[in-house]
């Protein structure tokens, strides 16, 4: 699992890589691709997209806002609605993060843990909730939340003590804190772990009762963003969206995208613009940064490496772009990511 973890880190070979100091690539690369493959994969790409669209939205609305608040403000507790395809640390820097959670975001192999925990979490709560406790023994839960049979997302709870901490608990989390070569003294290590919030089972019981039937209205409530974008959005723009993040990494052009949709030129360039409110390509630059942000999260990548990854053709332009969409450098957004508390 953890090695699963760290791939999915990695997410990418630099271009420069050659297919012969990599055999196995070749060998599990496609020759040609069957219609049937093609119609599947275009299928489940705007399948994938639609989901992610509609749980933005469910972010971005004022229902989840609001209960997030009110629910962290009533139970101490953290909490976090997170898309299937995310895997970000979902509590980092929330109100009531764990103090020794906080701790362990700033060593690259204590991360990579808490990273399994959350995704061990989420792959058993694709139906009901799931409930595990992470090597330090703090209890993560994970709440389905679905449209019809289509899993969006998750609601994510805990760091949490489902009862008192011992004297025990402690020393093993010193071993662990050694073992991964976490920078903090043994003093800094106790205040984190004993200030944890401790609740009792019936207590944690509740809590996962009330965050499921909030899982049911924001179901609810992606039905009706779902009707609402079918209703607003022509299906050649949601195609176009689909194939621009499939392509994202490539070189894309207007009239590209716009054969991809069966459509001239001139005429999606007006039906884009429409739907989405900016032009074609501002949409795709954001897109790509948007890729960006989350591989900058990964210290093992080089800049570089990213500005091609996510489709630039050059780093000048790469670095352009990223500073006029989100107001600073590349560089200097990493740095801000590796400051204390920030996640590797």
């Amino acid at each position: 699992m953890e090695k699963r973890c760290l791939r999915r880190q990695k997410m990418f070979m630099d271009r420069d890589c050659r297919i012969q100091d990599f055999p196995y690539i070749g060998v599990m690369k496609p020759i040609i691709a069957s219609p049937e493959t093609v119609a599947k994969t275009s299928l489940s790409s705007e399948h994938h997209h639609s989901e992610r669209a509609l749980a933005d939205a469910v972010m971005k609305s004022r229902l989840y806002r609001d209960y997030e608040r009110a629910f962290s403000t009533l139970t101490g507790l953290p909490i976090a609605f997170q898309p299937v395809d995310s895997w970000q640390l979902s509590h980092h820097h929330k109100q009531h993060e764990n103090p020794l959670c906080a701790l362990l975001t700033q060593q690259n192999s204590s991360c990579a843990a808490c990273l399994q925990t959350q995704e061990e979490v989420r792959l058993g709560a694709k139906d009901a909730p799931k409930t595990i406790t992470c090597a330090v023994g703090l209890s993560d839960s994970a709440i389905p939340v679905k449209l019809n049979d289509r899993l969006i997302g998750y609601l994510l709870v805990g760091q949490i003590f489902r009862k008192k901490p011992t004297v025990e608990q402690f020393e093993k989390v010193v071993r662990l804190a050694e073992k991964w070569g976490l920078k903090a003294d043994r003093e800094t290590l106790k205040k984190a772990f004993f200030s944890g919030k401790v609740i009792s089972p019936k207590e944690h019981s509740s809590a996962i009762k009330l965050l499921t039937i909030f899982a049911d209205q924001l179901s609810a409530l992606s039905n009706q963003f779902f009707i609402q974008n079918e209703n607003a959005e022509p299906p050649s723009i949601s195609k176009a969206r689909a194939y621009i993040e499939e392509h994202q990494q490539d070189e894309l052009s207007l009239g590209q995208v716009a054969q991809a949709v069966n459509m001239s030129t001139f005429y999606f360039c007006k039906l884009f613009k429409k739907h989405v409110g900016i032009p074609f390509t501002e949409y795709v630059a954001r897109v790509r940064i948007e890729r960006s942000r989350n591989l900058l999260l990964n210290p093992n990548l080089r800049v570089s490496e990213i500005a091609f990854e996510v489709g630039f053709q050059s780093l000048t332009h790469f670095n352009r772009v990223f500073k006029k969409i989100l107001g600073q450098s590349p560089t200097d957004y990493r740095a801000k990511l590796a400051a204390p508390r920030n996640c590797c």
